[in-house]
């Protein structure tokens, strides 16, 4: 996979996410000239939006 904006192979790395003053961190690809992260749908649909629902149940 290209970096849309460099042309770069990706590579996976570890990603920091924060939302609402709270962190988590996932392994996925990303551009090690720019840093610019791909996210994949699963993450987006799993991950986050279960992290999204806990926050806004609080």
């Amino acid at each position: 996979m290209l970096c849309d904006r460099c042309g770069v192979e990706m590579e996976n790395g570890k990603v920091k996410f924060s939302y609402l003053g709270n962190e988590f961190e996932e392994t996925m690809p990303k551009c090690p000239k720019c840093g610019q992260v791909f996210i994949p749908e699963d993450i987006v649909m799993g991950k986050m939006a279960r992290v999204e629902e806990e926050f806004e149940e609080k």
